[in-house]
């Protein structure tokens, strides 16, 4: 995927504050953002309403293909789940990508809900989702960190080991 925006103003030149170039961040993490999820139903992947940006259930694939299956606590470590969840970001962030143009646009994360694919017994769900949370304070700071629920359940779509939707403030 091409990033940034040819035109694109950093944060910091258009809000006049000391917030660092989503894109720029990006690279110093070494993250690419992937291709686009192919849809899996009918929904739209971004739906505005006013300021929030709702970003539709992603699941950790690439290019539409489980990148991580499996139960959290059985076939897959509590490492290995954090690593779908990450997986969860950048699919949303390439959501996000293709329906702003620009990703400095986002102001910071409102609240996240996630889904963890769970053995039996497995409680860990929070930890989970931390892979998530920390690569979006990471990339946003502060304002990459928001509310958020963690929910064990028995299955998701594919055999995916985490899905998670996101609300975004623009």
């Amino acid at each position: 995927m091409k990033y940034p925006p040819k035109q694109m103003k950093t944060r910091e030149a258009a809000k006049g504050n000391n917030r660092m170039d989503v894109y720029a961040r990006l690279k110093e993490l070494n993250l690419i953002l992937p291709e686009l999820p192919p849809k899996g139903g009918i929904y739209k992947p971004v739906r505005q309403i006013g300021s929030c940006l709702y970003v539709s259930g992603q699941g950790a694939t690439k290019t539409g293909i489980p990148a991580i299956s499996g139960k959290a606590g059985a076939e897959r470590s509590i490492e290995e789940a954090q690593e779908a969840a990450r997986i969860c970001v950048l699919n949303a962030l390439a959501v996000l990508h293709d329906y702003l143009g620009d990703l400095n646009r986002i102001k910071g994360l409102v609240k996240t809900l996630a889904f963890v694919q769970s053995a039996p017994g497995f409680s860990q769900q929070p930890k989970v989702i931390d892979g998530a949370s920390a690569l979006l304070r990471d990339i946003w700071g502060e304002d990459g960190v928001g509310a958020r629920s963690a929910i064990g359940v028995n299955e998701l779509p594919g055999g995916i080991t985490v899905e998670i939707e996101f609300i975004f403030e623009i």
